[in-house]
């Protein structure tokens, strides 16, 4: 298959150097983008910080404080989730060798959830990295129990992988919606099942911090990855520790989902989307796309952001709904799509 950005390797050296100036070109225009996105993420708000504002000897002191605790916070917030969120999703595509499946059709996202309602339950004064931390252990349960599954089940199709994993979120999700109503908590339930960003200040989003450490050791780990994607046997023919490597891949997208979860919230089809665009244009090496799905991961978010806050300004609607609306319109595309490959 053709690819826009040099996926197939031109036979002459200046051809192969050009390719790769007009690579490094489209990366730094779109981390121009992002760089932009980022800036508009600024100001936008309830809150004044045209310049007029910050040159007032009465406002400016106000505005400052509202761009130190909340926009600054709120972008890294944004770039943080949705960097560590997409490459998350490439890993389990990864190691499922499957382009539908990602932690929100996974069972991930809810077992993480499941994790974050038992801790309230029954430890709610519990730190957050505690929190964090038991909810991380859920989300690993869930995705072994997903591939668990898969491993009984007769793939005739590419398509009966997603359909498995979504309907176990939805036996999980069942089950904790049913806890959080017995014990009066769909509340917070709802905070950690709909991302949302308007919650984030200085000191309450720092966590994802972590993510962004999980994403550099994934983009380390890019090579052994992408070998233990293209099967057991061929990657334990080549010397690779390939249970070792699953295990080391599935920690990592289950500490950043839960993290995120903790944090903002669940972002939906993110990692679905995200993986798939990139595998069109780079292939199925991460060494060479993880940097691309970390960049369009982090403009994603925050053009969805943008829309959520610009759309009924000054108030808000939440990104985990307007990527919910996106997803799952370009996650029927993709099914669409696969099948009639298939057909």
């Amino acid at each position: 298959m053709g690819d826009p950005l040099c996926h197939a390797e031109p036979s002459t050296g200046r051809a192969r150097c050009e390719c790769s100036r007009r690579i490094v070109k489209r990366f730094l225009l779109a981390a121009a983008t992002v760089i932009v996105l980022a800036l508009i993420s600024l100001l936008i708000g309830a809150g004044d910080l045209s310049l007029s504002a910050f040159i007032s000897p009465q406002e400016g002191q106000y505005a400052t404080q509202i761009l130190l605790i909340s926009r600054i916070p709120r972008t890294l917030a944004l770039i943080l989730a949705g960097t560590a969120m997409a490459v998350a999703g490439t890993i389990m595509q990864m190691l499922t060798r499957n382009r539908f499946v990602e932690p929100s059709t996974a069972g991930t996202v809810e077992s993480a959830s499941l994790g974050l309602l038992i801790v309230t339950l029954f430890a709610p004064d519990a730190p957050v990295i505690g929190k964090m931390l038991i909810a991380a252990a859920f989300a690993l349960a869930g995705t072994a129990l997903f591939l668990r599954i898969l491993r009984f089940v007769p793939l005739r199709s590419v398509l009966v992988v997603p359909l498995v994993g979504i309907m176990l979120s939805g036996i999980i999700g069942a089950t904790t919606t049913f806890f959080a109503y017995r014990f009066d908590l769909l509340q917070s339930l709802n905070a950690w099942t709909t991302g949302d960003f308007s919650g984030v200040l200085r000191g309450r989003y720092e966590l994802l911090w972590i993510a962004f450490v999980l994403t550099l050791l994934a983009y380390l780990a890019a090579d052994r990855l992408t070998l233990a994607g293209m099967g057991r046997d061929f990657a334990t023919n080549l010397g690779l520790r390939y249970r070792s490597v699953v295990s080391f891949g599935l920690i990592i997208v289950a500490m950043v989902t839960a993290t995120i979860v903790v944090t903002v919230g669940m972002l939906p089809f993110l990692g679905l989307i995200v993986p798939n665009v990139v595998s069109l244009m780079m292939g199925d090496n991460m060494r060479r796309s993880l940097p691309w799905v970390a960049l369009l991961g982090a403009g994603l978010v925050l053009t969805c952001d943008i829309v959520g806050r610009v759309a009924y300004h000054p108030y808000e609607i939440p990104i985990g709904t307007i990527m919910g609306i996106v997803g799952s319109g370009l996650f029927l595309f993709l099914l669409l799509k696969g099948r009639e490959r298939l057909a």
